[in-house]
């Protein structure tokens, strides 16, 4: 009995197509529009939000963010993507494509299923870029390919790796990509910066509605409401790099950036570190950024640069941003093993949707 053909599917957040503000405009218009980015109910309310206030004020700044990170080429994200795709394809051999699929902008999850599709591809390991879960990141993805699979791709089977924060190779290849910054770079303090989500997204994602921000140190306590806890999940993977990596006690914190304003995020705010640490005497800073795979606006623009000068003017005196891992060997090899125990038999958790989409979708 012959084989089924099998491929792979990479999604990333996305970029505008260029820094014009009219097509950054229209980016954020789609991101900011996913009902799992801004939840506010009823969805008039929000969608008035987006595209009558956050989206006009917003897109001439952040139109200014990406030409101070923009290459001649195009999006560094989409770039490093795409760099991606074509090493894990050399790591991989031909027998098994590689598909690369953007959550907003291009290339559109649609567009990449009618290729796959039309490929003839029969059995899909989707590989959301993200290492943690939140419904924001990681779940979107997930129901987005599900959605736009049944109309574009529906003989397909779908298998979906689950968010990868402690996986032992994840934390390893995070680990040797990392190793050369922590080993030159002269530091007092790391960092360890995550993307920031609502503080009631954490209470939307626990089934038991009993656990996260309620129980005593809900992150370091063992509950099932971790499996979509994006805060449980950021602590245990900085613990278990910490640990590989010998950080002493003391000499490291965890942060949330790129909040919006009107309700309470995830908190320390990591701009308000950036104006605290240099007070404390922590004025050599080294700052991870684990939540992405891929340097991004929130990372070449929010961190390496406006950070590194609000840190600065605060006292600081040595600011570094540790790459994330983008397309270096270590998370090559990562995502062919990943690919590999799938093509061994591995079967990953077959993809669904989740209790916490559900709960969003009933609410």
């Amino acid at each position: 009995m012959s084989q089924p053909k099998r491929a792979v599917l990479l999604v990333n957040l996305g970029s505008p197509d260029s820094t014009d503000v009219p097509d950054v405009r229209r980016y954020l218009r789609e991101f900011l529009g996913d009902e799992r980015v801004i939840d506010l109910k009823p969805r008039w309310l929000a969608k008035f939000l987006v595209n009558c206030i956050i989206v006009p004020t917003r897109a001439p700044k952040s139109a200014e963010a990406y030409k101070e990170i923009w290459r001649p080429e195009g999006s560094p994200l989409v770039l490093t993507s795409m760099s991606v795709q074509k090493k894990l394809v050399a790591a991989l051999g031909p027998d098994t494509p590689v598909f690369l699929a953007m959550r907003y902008g291009t290339p559109s999850i649609p567009s990449v299923l009618q290729a796959i599709a039309a490929a003839g591809i029969e059995e899909l390991l989707l590989i959301p870029q993200y290492p943690h879960y939140a419904m924001s990141s990681w779940e979107t993805v997930v129901v987005k390919v599900q959605a736009e699979a049944k109309v574009h791709a529906p003989k397909v089977k779908m298998h979906c790796v689950q968010p990868f924060y402690q996986d032992a190779d994840y934390i390893e290849a995070l680990y040797q990509v990392s190793k050369p910054h922590l080993e030159n770079n002269p530091h007092d303090f790391v960092l360890f910066s995550y993307h920031g989500i609502p503080v009631r997204h954490l209470r939307v994602g626990d089934a038991s509605h009993s656990h996260c921000t309620i129980a005593p140190d809900c992150c370091n306590s063992c509950s099932a409401a971790h499996a979509m806890c994006y805060k449980a999940q950021c602590v245990k993977t900085t613990q278990a790099f910490v640990k590989r990596a010998g950080l002493a006690d003391g000499k490291w914190s965890i942060s949330f950036q790129s909040r919006l304003a009107g309700e309470p995020w995830l908190s320390p705010y990591t701009d308000h570190e950036f104006e605290r640490l240099p007070k404390e005497g922590k004025k050599r800073l080294l700052v991870f950024t684990p939540a992405f795979v891929s340097d991004c606006l929130e990372t070449l623009e929010e961190i390496a640069g406006e950070g590194k000068e609000q840190f600065e003017h605060a006292g600081g005196e040595f600011f570094h941003h540790v790459p994330c891992l983008n397309d270096q060997p270590p998370f090559i090899d990562f995502l062919a093993g990943r690919v590999h125990r799938w093509l061994g038999g591995e079967t990953p958790t077959a993809m669904q949707r989740s209790e916490s989409a559900k709960t969003l979708a009933a609410h």
